[in-house]
């Protein structure tokens, strides 16, 4: 039983740090939108996410109100429109992208997510299509986001799909050039991507799920931090299990509050409640930072040997806080570390300490992957799905999920700068090296067969 008075007991000791919700997503099944008519299934698109999101917003920002915890983003996940658009053309999908954000900017929403496609085992001539059509569908929008999960530990990795992506993310980034190719960070890449997820740029509505269902993403970085320093404080000298503890009794109550809200909202618009996705999800605001937390648990600079461990640590005790606070825990839950949205993984970007095959390492052990990494606009498509390949191997290998949204910024450099505005941030532009020399491997095309895990049933 969720009760509201410890958590406002918790949110009247913890409200000036950073502490939200940093998600109310609506997931929507879309299915029954299809027609052989394009035109007439954009209209049933627009009609079905108008009439159960009309409230969605106002809902949010009263709960938010009643309860004194900010809801950062309204989001809404819809079934991924290779389905909903099978059979359909590379112009018929952009035109449903366009259909997708009327509705989003009609019902007040920040994003929307489920532009996407499946192609784990092999493209169908609908993911193709999709694929082929997101540079001109995610740069003519502005709140659909997309996603393609290429992988998975049960089928191995598509890779042809990855070397489509490459050339696919180089033209999201020459079209949108004049925002630093900005359109990049609305696309995710996925191994084993999770159906039920209420973060953008990777949230979808899966095969499964609710007609309609609320699912809320909670954060608190900062909450974790002010936590850690009042804790070492105490002068007795903890150890790292000490630390570990205090991370997952914090996680536990910003979960309880994420809950709360999810819960709330659900009821008010009388629809299931589905999943709490408790990640401490970094802004590039000052004190709500993954990487202050590194900093706080004993390296000096973010990228220095022991990195990784810490971000294990962190991941799991985050991970174990929020399934024991939550009923149903789901989604991506862990440390989130993209870089342009965390103020000192930027700054160690800035001053080398943290470079990108260092990067990934920690995301073998943190949620998710890597991720907001802009890069030179000068490294070739090939080497982008080259170091896509090996996220999603890390993925399909420990049976975890990976993800990519790789940015490579047109006309910048190595050290130069760019800025996205808002909650997606601004980094120096990441070193990658050896560009260029990965163009055999991803010409052999074809799949990287499933580890022997995938026997399991």
């Amino acid at each position: 039983m969720i009760r509201s008075d410890h958590i406002l007991n918790t949110v009247d000791m913890i409200q000036k740090e950073n502490l939200d919700v940093r998600a109310v997503t609506m997931g929507i099944d879309l299915l029954d939108c299809r027609s052989r008519d394009v035109g007439h299934t954009c209209d049933r698109i627009r009609e079905k996410i108008c009439r159960y999101a009309e409230s969605l917003v106002k809902t949010c920002d009263s709960i938010s109100k009643q309860y004194g915890i900010p809801v950062v983003n309204k989001r809404i996940a819809v079934t991924p429109m290779a389905s909903v658009g099978a059979g359909y053309s590379r112009d018929a999908f952009v035109l449903l992208a366009e259909a997708l954000d009327k509705a989003a900017e009609t019902v007040g929403i920040d994003f929307l997510g489920g532009f996407s496609a499946n192609v784990e085992n092999g493209m169908s001539r609908a993911s193709r299509e999709l694929i082929l059509a997101i540079p001109e569908a995610l740069s003519r929008t502005d709140k659909v986001c997309g996603s393609v999960n290429v992988g998975s530990s049960k089928y191995g990795i598509n890779m042809d799909a990855l070397a489509m992506l490459g050339q696919t993310i180089k033209e999201l980034a020459e079209i949108s050039a004049d925002t630093g190719g900005f359109a990049a960070a609305k696309l995710v890449v996925f191994t084993n991507q999770p159906e039920a997820n209420p973060f953008m740029a990777g949230a979808i509505h899966g095969v499964g799920q609710h007609e309609v269902v609320i699912n809320v993403g909670v954060s608190g970085p900062g909450v974790v931090a002010r936590a850690l320093e009042r804790r070492l404080d105490q002068g007795d000298a903890p150890g790292l299990q000490d630390l570990a503890e205090e991370i997952k009794q914090t996680a536990f109550r910003v979960t309880r509050c994420g809950e709360l809200i999810g819960r709330r909202v659900a009821e008010e618009l009388n629809v299931p409640f589905g999943i709490v996705d408790v990640s401490l999800a970094p802004t590039p605001k000052v004190g709500d930072s993954v990487g202050e937390i590194l900093k706080i648990l004993g390296v000096d600079d973010i990228g220095a040997p022991g990195s990784t461990a810490i971000v294990a640590m962190l991941n799991d005790a985050v991970k174990k806080g929020g399934t024991f606070a939550s009923q149903s825990a789901g989604g991506l839950s862990g440390a989130f570390i993209p870089v342009c949205e965390d103020a000192e993984l930027a700054s160690a970007v800035e001053n080398n300490s943290l470079v990108l095959e260092k990067l990934e390492a920690m995301t073998a052990v943190c949620s998710v992957g890597l991720d907001m990494v802009a890069i030179p606009g000068s490294v070739d498509a090939a080497t982008i799905s080259a170091i896509m390949a090996d996220e999603m191997a890390i993925g399909m290998i420990n049976n975890k999920t990976t993800a990519a949204r790789i940015i490579p910024v047109p006309g910048k450099e190595e050290g130069d700068f760019v800025s996205f505005g808002g909650l997606f941030g601004e980094s120096a532009i990441l070193p990658v090296r050896n560009v260029g020399k990965s163009s055999r491997f991803i010409g052999f095309g074809g799949k990287i067969p499933a580890p022997i895990n995938s026997l399991k049933n």
